[in-house]
């Protein structure tokens, strides 16, 4: 499926910012993506990424290019919409009265979050997601090689993150603790001298990609950077927000209280820290920061 044609690219960037026309430039290149070599889409993809960093959206641009720019990003550019219709057509599945207990809550006090998705929407895609994962499981040659946007994250990405046990969602929280005692000792030991590891306050940060953090938007800044760079390193993101009360939860008779809820998110700054961690990270523990979301056993390897 191509991304968009000509008079599209032509309409994005009309009247639009050296940045987005920089966006446009990698999003719909001048000549047929079949014609560029894999070194120069390689090339396009590392300065769409360098772009994320150096130049986050605004609200006018997230809104035309950040889904396009996901899709290349995560290497699947095709959603056939018939095949999509045949999912959210089905009965309800087995899983619809869970999800049903569920999808009021998402982001429930985000006032902009709920402005712009129905509660309908996230329930027709979830019901989808879960037929997809009925026909995977079927017929493994017939879908496996063809990778779906709304699935892909977590088909390719984060497997192990939408397991039953939830295999990788635990296995991130083990090494949140294993970063947090190399890259701020004085923090961890405090919290584990009030009996506080990951498992306790992390959880929802970990499993949901800090998206049980508000704002919206801020959330969306931080998956763009996930994405980019890898959804892995939303271990240092949680870090990096813990790192941003550090002060206050020194100084907390009873942290917890305040490791319920952490602060409004500030994904730049997130970003930023996070960048700076990362340089502090043994090399081999960052490879299991990387692959612990898609490979099985990478803790204990």
């Amino acid at each position: 499926m191509a991304v968009s044609s000509p008079a599209e690219s032509a309409a994005a960037t009309k009247n639009s910012t050296p940045r987005t026309i920089a966006f446009s430039s990698i999003i719909w290149p001048t000549e047929s993506a079949t014609q560029r070599t894999e070194a120069e889409i390689d090339q396009a993809h590392k300065s769409l990424r360098r772009l994320i960093l150096t130049d986050p959206y605004d609200e006018s641009e997230a809104t035309q290019l950040r889904a396009t720019t996901w899709k290349i990003l995560l290497g699947s550019l095709e959603c056939p919409a018939p095949y999509y219709f045949d999912l959210a057509s089905r009965p309800q599945s087995t899983w619809y009265p869970k999800i049903r207990n569920d999808t009021f809550r998402t982001l429930a006090t985000d006032s902009t979050f709920k402005q712009r998705v129905h509660e309908d929407m996230l329930v027709r895609l979830l019901e989808s997601f879960v037929w997809r994962s009925h026909d995977l499981s079927e017929n493994p040659l017939d879908v496996t090689d063809r990778p779906y946007d709304f699935t892909y994250v977590y088909e390719f990405h984060c497997p192990l993150y939408v397991q039953p046990t939830l295999e990788g969602v635990h296995r991130g929280l083990k090494l949140l603790d294993e970063c947090l005692k190399i890259v701020d000792r004085e923090l961890f030991d405090y919290l584990r001298s009030k009996n506080l590891a990951a498992e306790i306050y992390a959880f929802p940060s970990v499993l949901t990609f800090c998206a049980c953090t508000e704002p919206l938007d801020q959330v969306l800044q931080l998956w763009d950077y996930l994405i980019a760079f890898g959804v892995g390193l939303n271990v240092l993101c949680v870090i990096s927000q813990l790192y941003m009360m550090r002060d206050r939860v020194l100084a907390h008779p009873s942290p917890m209280a305040l490791l319920r809820k952490f602060p409004t998110l500030e994904a730049r700054e997130v970003i930023m820290l996070t960048n700076v961690f990362i340089r502090d990270i043994p090399k081999s523990l960052y490879d299991k920061i990387v692959r612990h979301p898609f490979e099985s056993h990478i803790i204990d390897k």
